[in-house]
């Protein structure tokens, strides 16, 4: 399982990371190849200065070593862990366009004499407009929702709730980030669910990132903006980047398992701006944008 899913993420990076180049025609992805000192490593892609991306980074892993006293639990008193997963955020030069994140992954966790004790996939895809039409919005929840209805009408709802309720600064009275997506966590082997079906669960939620995503770059990259719209992106970004450094689980893990604090940052955009209590002004675009972060069904919108 583990060498299939490896391949799978293997595959996806080279596949987004060409439909990027071939959209943003200027900037390419530098490949940066790097070991963990505890064992594996991994491959960070890197693009930057772009016509439509300012930065981004698609990166995959496969990395393994003790387990942190932090992880630890009444199963494993003394073990290690194999991690593999792909990692992206993309962060657009145009404020019309979104910024975008996604992740899939699969850990095995194992005892001091090596044997297996658990495993689990994880993953998802979430949404950060700056500025936003309904239909785009509508658009990518909808591209996830059919990624996971084959394997339970029950699921997407479920793991948008998990989304809205993770990407939210709770140190900010619960602000969500952007408008969410899907999230899922600790997805395990049971009498009902097999690990293969847990593998094309994630392979599909995978395969969906291009399809969701992609139309939204391609209709809005091209729309004029001013300083002004440049100056909410980079205050909006600013709150991005309080999740990621205060409450991200991925960041965590990372640094708390030695991992390369590069690609672990990656996920940071250029610039970013902190303005004082500020508030947008009332009946604005960016007023707006702050009512559509509020969690809501994107799925059945009778305005649509």
């Amino acid at each position: 399982m583990k060498n299939e899913f490896i391949h799978f993420i293997h595959s996806l990076q080279t596949q987004i990371c060409d439909v990027l180049e071939t959209i943003d025609g200027k900037a390419f992805f530098r490949q940066d190849v790097w070991q963990h000192p505890e064992g594996g490593g991994g491959r960070t892609h890197v693009i930057e200065d772009g016509n439509v991306f300012e930065k981004g980074g698609v990166s995959t892993s496969i990395v393994h070593g003790k387990l942190p006293e932090i992880l630890l639990d009444n199963k494993v008193s003394d073990g290690h862990f194999t991690a593999c997963g792909i990692s992206l955020v993309i962060h657009p030069v145009n404020p019309f366009v979104p910024t975008v994140h996604a992740n899939f992954r699969y850990f095995e966790l194992y005892d001091k004499m090596g044997e297996l004790k658990e495993c689990w996939f994880g993953g998802g895809a979430d949404l950060t407009p700056f500025y936003l039409k309904e239909s785009d919005g509508s658009h990518f929840h909808r591209t996830f929702k059919a990624a996971c209805d084959p394997f339970g009408i029950e699921l997407y709802p479920l793991f948008k709730k998990k989304c809205d309720e993770y990407f939210a600064n709770k140190h900010r009275n619960n602000e969500p980030r952007g408008i969410g997506g899907i999230f899922y966590d600790y997805l395990r082997p049971d009498k009902e669910k097999k690990i293969e079906d847990l593998l094309a669960f994630s392979q599909s939620n995978g395969n969906a990132f291009l399809r969701a995503y992609i139309p939204l770059v391609i209709k809005n990259k091209d729309i004029p903006y001013t300083q002004a719209h440049r100056d909410w992106q980079a205050y909006r970004r600013g709150r991005y980047v309080e999740f990621n450094l205060i409450h991200d689980r991925g960041t965590l893990f990372g640094i708390q398992t030695n991992g390369r604090t590069e690609s672990i940052l990656i996920s940071l955009p250029p610039t970013a701006k902190w303005k004082y209590d500020f508030h947008p002004v009332p009946g604005s675009p960016e007023a707006q944008m702050e009512e559509w972060l509020k969690p809501r069904d994107w799925i059945d919108m009778r305005s649509l």
